[in-house]
């Protein structure tokens, strides 16, 4: 499909730049394509009312890490480079995938070190040599040091990954850390927030459980893959980074139990969608998975497991505003945007929600 069929105008005021507080105080936009009046205004606190007992809602456990690095090249004691890097996918104890700016300040065999500003002080920092050089500015990066030292060395001298469509407005902070995390987030991995999930409390969550809905966690560790805009003109043409997802052979099990008995599977973020799509089998059983997955959604798209989802408003021409676009249609989603942007619904991670149903 062509690529600009997916755009639209969105103004800089609907950009969200913080949350609202509480989180669960958003706005919601059901958009039911089967509905008589598709799209309807709603909180994000009026969800259960939208569920039924039976049903399970699916949530990525996966955490944020303060994976934005800001490092000094040093090809000699005399020749020393700022860089800046944004880890987006582990493939080793000791080795990251990442995307440079500027990447062409960097070569292979070039060492990095972090944690500092170029001072003669060595100590804390964090280094690396540069291994590999892709496309699109993607490095893979070996470190001095590995597993859970590494782990510490990152937590220590990176920064939250803001979006671009927030860092470029205004500095990451303390509160960030707070803000850009779920509170059920506990596998330590993304360097993007499932940001669906944002929205939910305690309180939510009770509401939830008196209803009997199910709650069921998976891990997606989103990839700053997610930030990068589709250049091509062709939906063919566009090649998905790939990320690192696990359902257990439980949870699965657990899932195929909800859709045997007639309850829908309502995933929390495109993130955990992605990865109930790459388990399941073209009969909609889902299977236990872990590894990579690059799946790519776009209309015409069989959906096999996942009857609802709950996300927040997407990029023009993103590849998450052409998966929503598979799953209600789009000419529904181009209306439900366009209605968004009229009422003054907020935009992207510390946004609003929707809640869409699959059409089928």
């Amino acid at each position: 499909m062509r690529v600009d069929l997916f755009d639209f105008d969105l103004p800089e005021t609907s950009i969200a730049l913080r949350p609202v507080n509480p989180r669960d105080s958003a706005r919601m936009l059901v958009v039911d394509p089967k509905a008589p009046q598709r799209l309807t205004d709603h909180g994000v606190l009026e969800l259960p009312s939208f569920l039924r007992p039976g049903d399970a809602l699916v949530f990525n456990d996966t955490k944020v890490i303060p994976a934005q690095l800001e490092g000094i090249r040093r090809r000699s004691e005399e020749i020393t480079t700022p860089v800046s890097l944004t880890l987006h996918m582990r493939v080793a104890p000791d080795r990251w995938k990442a995307f440079a700016r500027p990447a062409r300040r960097l070569k292979v065999g070039d060492r990095v070190a972090f944690g500092h500003g170029g001072n003669s002080c060595m100590l804390g920092t964090l280094d690396a040599t540069v291994e590999e050089k892709g496309d699109a500015g993607e490095v893979t990066l070996r470190f001095d040091l590995s597993g859970p030292l590494l782990d510490e060395a990152i937590m220590a001298t990176g920064h939250i990954p803001l979006p671009p469509y927030i860092a470029s407005k205004r500095a990451e902070d303390a509160q960030d850390r707070t803000d850009y995390q779920t509170v059920y987030a506990r596998e330590e991995g993304a360097v993007a927030a499932p940001t669906a999930g944002l929205h939910f409390t305690d309180r939510l969550f009770s509401k939830l459980n008196d209803l009997g809905i199910e709650r069921h966690f998976v891990t997606l560790h989103v990839g700053a893959g997610t930030f990068l805009p589709v250049k091509a003109d062709d939906t063919d043409d566009h090649v998905m980074h790939q990320e690192i997802g696990h359902v257990d052979a439980e949870t699965a099990s657990r899932l195929n139990a909800v859709k045997a008995r007639g309850g829908r599977i309502v995933c929390v973020g495109t993130t955990s969608l992605r990865l109930i799509e790459s388990a399941a089998d073209e009969n909609g059983t889902i299977h236990p998975w872990s590894g990579p997955t690059g799946i790519f959604i776009t209309p015409g798209y069989r959906f096999r497991a996942v009857d609802m989802l709950m996300t927040n408003f997407h990029l023009p021409k993103s590849t998450l505003f052409m998966l929503v676009s598979a799953f209600c249609g789009l000419e529904t989603m181009r209306a439900a945007y366009a209605h968004a942007i009229e009422t003054g619904y907020r935009f992207y991670s510390y946004g609003d929600s929707s809640l869409l149903f699959r059409k089928d």
